[in-house]
Protein backbone atom coordinates (compact mmCIF):
# COMPACT_ATOMS: atom_id res chain seq x y z
CA UNK A 1 0.00 0.00 0.00
CA UNK A 2 2.68 2.34 1.03
CA UNK A 3 4.55 1.75 -2.83
CA UNK A 4 1.65 2.75 -4.53
CA UNK A 5 1.38 5.71 -2.44
CA UNK A 6 4.70 6.93 -2.85
CA UNK A 7 4.03 6.09 -6.57
CA UNK A 8 1.15 8.29 -7.00
CA UNK A 9 2.66 10.86 -5.24
CA UNK A 10 5.84 11.03 -7.87
CA UNK A 11 4.09 10.32 -10.69
CA UNK A 12 1.55 13.81 -9.23
CA UNK A 13 4.69 15.51 -8.75
CA UNK A 14 6.09 14.85 -12.23
CA UNK A 15 2.48 15.81 -13.92
CA UNK A 16 3.00 19.06 -11.94
CA UNK A 17 6.34 19.82 -12.73
CA UNK A 18 5.37 19.14 -16.28
CA UNK A 19 2.45 21.07 -16.28
CA UNK A 20 4.14 23.65 -14.61
CA UNK A 21 6.46 24.23 -16.88
CA UNK A 22 4.79 24.80 -19.99
CA UNK A 23 5.25 28.55 -21.84
CA UNK A 24 2.67 30.25 -24.03
CA UNK A 25 4.50 30.89 -27.62
CA UNK A 26 4.52 34.27 -30.10
CA UNK A 27 5.51 36.04 -27.17
CA UNK A 28 6.62 39.11 -29.97
CA UNK A 29 2.49 39.45 -30.60
CA UNK A 30 1.93 39.98 -26.83
CA UNK A 31 1.87 43.58 -25.09
CA UNK A 32 2.29 44.03 -21.21
CA UNK A 33 1.86 47.10 -19.27
CA UNK A 34 3.86 47.38 -16.28
CA UNK A 35 3.53 50.16 -13.26
CA UNK A 36 6.22 51.47 -11.45
CA UNK A 37 9.74 50.51 -13.40
CA UNK A 38 11.55 53.60 -12.79
CA UNK A 39 13.38 51.03 -10.33
CA UNK A 40 13.03 47.40 -8.61
CA UNK A 41 11.26 44.62 -9.71
CA UNK A 42 9.18 46.67 -12.36
CA UNK A 43 12.62 47.70 -13.86
CA UNK A 44 14.06 44.56 -13.91
CA UNK A 45 11.13 42.99 -15.41
CA UNK A 46 10.77 45.69 -17.99
CA UNK A 47 14.00 44.39 -19.41
CA UNK A 48 13.93 41.19 -18.55
CA UNK A 49 9.97 41.03 -20.65
CA UNK A 50 11.66 42.91 -23.12
CA UNK A 51 14.61 40.57 -23.95
CA UNK A 52 12.47 37.60 -24.18
CA UNK A 53 10.72 39.58 -26.46
CA UNK A 54 7.23 41.02 -25.32
CA UNK A 55 6.43 44.63 -26.57
CA UNK A 56 6.87 46.24 -23.28
CA UNK A 57 4.60 49.07 -22.04
CA UNK A 58 6.85 50.42 -19.00
CA UNK A 59 4.85 53.19 -16.61
CA UNK A 60 7.39 55.27 -14.73
CA UNK A 61 6.45 57.92 -11.96
CA UNK A 62 9.37 60.17 -13.39
CA UNK A 63 10.90 61.60 -16.06
CA UNK A 64 14.36 60.34 -15.24
CA UNK A 65 13.13 56.79 -14.61
CA UNK A 66 11.54 56.17 -18.28
CA UNK A 67 14.33 57.80 -20.13
CA UNK A 68 17.18 55.82 -18.04
CA UNK A 69 15.41 52.73 -18.98
CA UNK A 70 14.51 53.29 -22.32
CA UNK A 71 17.93 53.91 -23.14
CA UNK A 72 19.06 50.36 -22.14
CA UNK A 73 15.99 48.76 -23.82
CA UNK A 74 15.29 47.95 -27.23
CA UNK A 75 12.89 49.74 -29.34
CA UNK A 76 9.92 47.32 -28.69
CA UNK A 77 10.13 48.80 -25.36
CA UNK A 78 7.68 52.14 -24.90
CA UNK A 79 8.33 54.23 -21.57
CA UNK A 80 5.42 56.77 -20.70
CA UNK A 81 4.64 58.31 -17.09
CA UNK A 82 2.11 57.49 -14.75
CA UNK A 83 1.08 59.05 -11.85
CA UNK A 84 -1.15 56.01 -10.05
CA UNK A 85 -2.75 58.54 -7.48
CA UNK A 86 -3.88 60.73 -10.74
CA UNK A 87 -7.14 59.88 -12.49
CA UNK A 88 -6.44 62.00 -15.21
CA UNK A 89 -2.64 60.47 -15.48
CA UNK A 90 -4.52 56.60 -15.36
CA UNK A 91 -6.85 58.14 -18.30
CA UNK A 92 -4.10 59.44 -20.36
CA UNK A 93 -1.93 56.17 -20.33
CA UNK A 94 -5.20 54.05 -20.81
CA UNK A 95 -5.54 55.78 -24.19
CA UNK A 96 -1.86 55.67 -24.81
CA UNK A 97 -1.83 51.53 -23.99
CA UNK A 98 -5.16 51.01 -26.53
CA UNK A 99 -3.55 53.07 -29.41
CA UNK A 100 -0.30 50.73 -29.07
CA UNK A 101 -2.14 47.50 -28.85
CA UNK A 102 -4.96 47.89 -31.11
CA UNK A 103 -7.09 45.23 -31.63
CA UNK A 104 -4.94 42.79 -30.35
CA UNK A 105 -5.99 43.77 -27.01
CA UNK A 106 -3.47 43.60 -23.34
CA UNK A 107 -1.73 40.06 -22.73
CA UNK A 108 -0.28 41.50 -19.02
CA UNK A 109 -0.77 44.14 -16.88
CA UNK A 110 1.30 44.20 -13.79
CA UNK A 111 0.07 46.56 -11.29
CA UNK A 112 3.54 46.62 -9.73
CA UNK A 113 3.91 50.43 -8.38
CA UNK A 114 3.68 50.72 -4.38
CA UNK A 115 4.99 52.72 -1.71
CA UNK A 116 6.10 51.62 2.16
CA UNK A 117 6.27 54.65 3.58
CA UNK A 118 4.59 56.79 5.92
CA UNK A 119 4.99 53.69 8.40
CA UNK A 120 5.15 53.64 12.03
CA UNK A 121 2.73 52.58 15.05
CA UNK A 122 -0.56 53.82 14.55
CA UNK A 123 -0.52 56.22 17.04
CA UNK A 124 2.46 58.11 15.61
CA UNK A 125 -0.05 58.62 12.49
CA UNK A 126 -2.96 60.49 11.05
CA UNK A 127 -5.79 59.58 8.65
CA UNK A 128 -3.52 61.73 5.93
CA UNK A 129 -0.56 59.26 6.56
CA UNK A 130 -2.94 56.29 5.83
CA UNK A 131 -4.45 58.10 3.06
CA UNK A 132 -1.24 58.73 1.39
CA UNK A 133 -0.13 55.01 1.67
CA UNK A 134 -3.66 53.38 0.51
CA UNK A 135 -4.37 55.83 -2.23
CA UNK A 136 -0.95 54.96 -4.04
CA UNK A 137 -0.78 50.80 -3.09
CA UNK A 138 -4.71 50.20 -3.21
CA UNK A 139 -6.62 52.72 -5.04
CA UNK A 140 -4.07 53.70 -7.66
CA UNK A 141 -4.09 49.64 -8.21
CA UNK A 142 -7.72 49.42 -8.48
CA UNK A 143 -7.99 52.70 -11.16
CA UNK A 144 -5.33 51.55 -12.89
CA UNK A 145 -6.58 48.03 -13.48
CA UNK A 146 -10.59 49.43 -14.34
CA UNK A 147 -8.95 51.15 -17.14
CA UNK A 148 -7.51 48.23 -18.36
CA UNK A 149 -10.00 45.59 -17.76
CA UNK A 150 -11.67 45.55 -21.56
CA UNK A 151 -8.19 45.84 -23.42
CA UNK A 152 -7.20 42.22 -21.31
CA UNK A 153 -10.44 40.81 -21.60
CA UNK A 154 -9.86 41.28 -24.96
CA UNK A 155 -6.88 39.49 -24.99
CA UNK A 156 -7.52 36.71 -22.34
CA UNK A 157 -4.63 37.61 -20.84
CA UNK A 158 -3.46 38.36 -17.19
CA UNK A 159 -3.24 40.69 -14.53
CA UNK A 160 -0.28 40.31 -11.98
CA UNK A 161 -1.08 41.90 -8.81
CA UNK A 162 2.05 42.59 -6.40
CA UNK A 163 1.10 41.91 -2.80
CA UNK A 164 3.15 41.24 0.00
CA UNK A 165 3.65 38.42 2.69
CA UNK A 166 2.31 41.29 4.47
CA UNK A 167 -0.80 40.88 3.13
CA UNK A 168 -0.99 37.71 4.95
CA UNK A 169 0.11 38.39 8.33
CA UNK A 170 0.52 42.71 9.69
CA UNK A 171 3.36 42.86 11.64
CA UNK A 172 4.01 46.85 11.12
CA UNK A 173 2.19 49.91 12.06
CA UNK A 174 0.75 52.35 9.33
CA UNK A 175 -1.40 51.16 5.98
CA UNK A 176 1.09 48.88 3.75
CA UNK A 177 -0.06 46.03 5.71
CA UNK A 178 -3.47 47.38 5.31
CA UNK A 179 -3.47 47.96 1.72
CA UNK A 180 -1.23 44.64 0.67
CA UNK A 181 -4.19 42.53 3.12
CA UNK A 182 -6.78 44.76 0.92
CA UNK A 183 -4.84 43.93 -2.92
CA UNK A 184 -5.19 40.37 -1.84
CA UNK A 185 -8.82 40.87 -1.26
CA UNK A 186 -9.51 42.69 -4.64
CA UNK A 187 -7.27 40.13 -6.11
CA UNK A 188 -9.35 36.88 -5.01
CA UNK A 189 -12.69 39.06 -5.99
CA UNK A 190 -11.57 39.78 -9.44
CA UNK A 191 -10.35 36.33 -10.37
CA UNK A 192 -13.90 34.86 -10.01
CA UNK A 193 -15.32 37.50 -11.47
CA UNK A 194 -13.37 37.33 -14.58
CA UNK A 195 -12.94 33.57 -14.71
CA UNK A 196 -15.83 32.31 -17.08
CA UNK A 197 -13.75 35.61 -19.33
CA UNK A 198 -10.59 33.58 -19.83
CA UNK A 199 -8.68 35.99 -17.72
CA UNK A 200 -6.04 34.66 -15.71
CA UNK A 201 -5.59 37.28 -11.93
CA UNK A 202 -2.60 36.40 -10.56
CA UNK A 203 -0.93 37.96 -7.17
CA UNK A 204 2.62 37.70 -6.15
CA UNK A 205 3.31 38.37 -2.53
CA UNK A 206 7.52 39.25 -1.85
CA UNK A 207 8.81 38.69 1.22
CA UNK A 208 11.91 41.16 2.53
CA UNK A 209 14.14 42.01 -0.63
CA UNK A 210 16.69 44.72 -1.02
CA UNK A 211 14.59 47.49 -2.98
CA UNK A 212 13.40 51.09 -1.72
CA UNK A 213 10.59 49.66 0.11
CA UNK A 214 13.09 48.19 2.73
CA UNK A 215 15.51 51.32 1.73
CA UNK A 216 16.80 51.49 5.75
CA UNK A 217 17.56 55.49 4.59
CA UNK A 218 13.95 56.03 3.20
CA UNK A 219 12.85 54.29 6.72
CA UNK A 220 14.74 55.85 9.09
CA UNK A 221 14.05 59.24 7.28
CA UNK A 222 10.12 58.67 7.51
CA UNK A 223 10.39 57.49 11.16
CA UNK A 224 12.12 60.93 12.33
CA UNK A 225 9.87 62.98 10.62
CA UNK A 226 6.94 61.44 12.44
CA UNK A 227 8.83 61.75 15.71
CA UNK A 228 8.99 65.51 14.83
CA UNK A 229 5.44 65.86 14.41
CA UNK A 230 4.70 63.90 17.79
CA UNK A 231 2.39 65.26 20.51
CA UNK A 232 4.93 65.34 23.60
CA UNK A 233 2.79 62.92 25.38
CA UNK A 234 3.15 60.35 22.62
CA UNK A 235 6.88 60.91 22.87
CA UNK A 236 6.81 60.85 26.37
CA UNK A 237 5.06 57.74 26.05
CA UNK A 238 8.24 55.82 24.35
CA UNK A 239 10.93 58.04 25.37
CA UNK A 240 13.60 60.67 24.55
CA UNK A 241 15.66 57.74 23.56
CA UNK A 242 13.59 55.43 21.52
CA UNK A 243 14.49 56.67 17.86
CA UNK A 244 18.56 55.52 19.43
CA UNK A 245 17.21 52.29 20.81
CA UNK A 246 14.86 51.89 17.70
CA UNK A 247 17.28 52.34 14.77
CA UNK A 248 20.11 50.04 15.57
CA UNK A 249 17.90 46.74 15.90
CA UNK A 250 16.25 48.27 12.92
CA UNK A 251 19.34 48.28 10.67
CA UNK A 252 19.76 44.78 11.26
CA UNK A 253 17.06 43.33 11.06
CA UNK A 254 17.02 45.38 7.42
CA UNK A 255 20.75 43.45 6.91
CA UNK A 256 19.28 39.93 7.78
CA UNK A 257 16.20 39.98 6.33
CA UNK A 258 16.56 42.09 2.88
CA UNK A 259 17.33 39.64 -0.04
CA UNK A 260 19.76 41.51 -2.81
CA UNK A 261 18.51 38.78 -5.16
CA UNK A 262 15.72 41.06 -6.75
CA UNK A 263 15.19 38.16 -9.45
CA UNK A 264 13.62 36.09 -7.52
CA UNK A 265 10.46 38.01 -7.68
CA UNK A 266 10.40 38.76 -11.53
CA UNK A 267 10.98 35.36 -11.81
CA UNK A 268 7.64 34.50 -10.56
CA UNK A 269 6.15 37.39 -12.44
CA UNK A 270 7.32 36.01 -15.43
CA UNK A 271 5.86 32.69 -14.79
CA UNK A 272 2.85 34.29 -14.61
CA UNK A 273 2.82 35.88 -17.79
CA UNK A 274 4.06 33.31 -19.54
CA UNK A 275 3.19 30.16 -18.20
CA UNK A 276 0.23 28.07 -19.63
CA UNK A 277 -0.81 27.36 -16.49
CA UNK A 278 0.26 30.33 -14.10
CA UNK A 279 -0.20 29.78 -10.10
CA UNK A 280 -2.31 31.98 -8.47
CA UNK A 281 -0.18 33.03 -5.95
CA UNK A 282 3.68 33.23 -5.86
CA UNK A 283 5.33 33.46 -2.68
CA UNK A 284 9.00 34.99 -3.55
CA UNK A 285 11.80 34.20 -1.19
CA UNK A 286 12.98 32.50 2.03
CA UNK A 287 11.28 34.50 4.21
CA UNK A 288 8.44 34.72 2.95
CA UNK A 289 7.97 30.92 2.64
CA UNK A 290 9.83 29.45 5.77
CA UNK A 291 8.63 31.87 8.06
CA UNK A 292 5.99 34.42 7.43
CA UNK A 293 3.99 32.51 5.68
CA UNK A 294 3.78 29.46 8.36
CA UNK A 295 3.35 31.68 11.15
CA UNK A 296 0.23 33.55 9.11
CA UNK A 297 -1.49 30.24 9.75
CA UNK A 298 -0.40 29.69 13.37
CA UNK A 299 -2.42 30.59 16.23
CA UNK A 300 -2.92 34.34 17.07
CA UNK A 301 -1.03 33.93 20.49
CA UNK A 302 2.10 32.38 18.77
CA UNK A 303 2.00 35.26 16.22
CA UNK A 304 1.64 38.05 18.79
CA UNK A 305 3.97 36.37 21.01
CA UNK A 306 6.73 36.01 18.30
CA UNK A 307 6.17 39.74 16.42
CA UNK A 308 5.84 41.54 19.95
CA UNK A 309 8.79 40.16 21.40
CA UNK A 310 11.17 41.44 18.84
CA UNK A 311 10.05 45.12 18.97
CA UNK A 312 11.98 47.83 20.80
CA UNK A 313 9.87 48.36 24.45
CA UNK A 314 8.27 51.76 24.93
CA UNK A 315 9.26 53.89 27.85
CA UNK A 316 6.13 53.12 29.85
CA UNK A 317 5.82 49.67 28.64
CA UNK A 318 3.77 47.61 31.25
CA UNK A 319 5.26 44.24 30.50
Amino acid sequence: MLQYLIICVLLFALYYWYRDGKRIKNVFDRYVYITGCDSGFGNLLAKHLDQQGFNVLAACFTEKGAEELKDCTSSRLKTFQLDVVNSESINKAAEFVKSEVKEKGLWGLVNNAGISVPSASNDWLTIDDHKVMLNVNLIGLIEVTLSMLPLIKRAQGRIVNVASVFGRISCMGGSYTISKFAVEAFNDSLRRDLYHFGVKVLCIEPGFFKTNVTNFDIITGNIKKLWLKLPQDVKDDYGADYLERLFPQLRERVKQLADPDLMKVVWCMNHALTSVHPRTRYSAGLDSKLFWIPLSYMPTVISDFVLSRNRVKPAKSVF
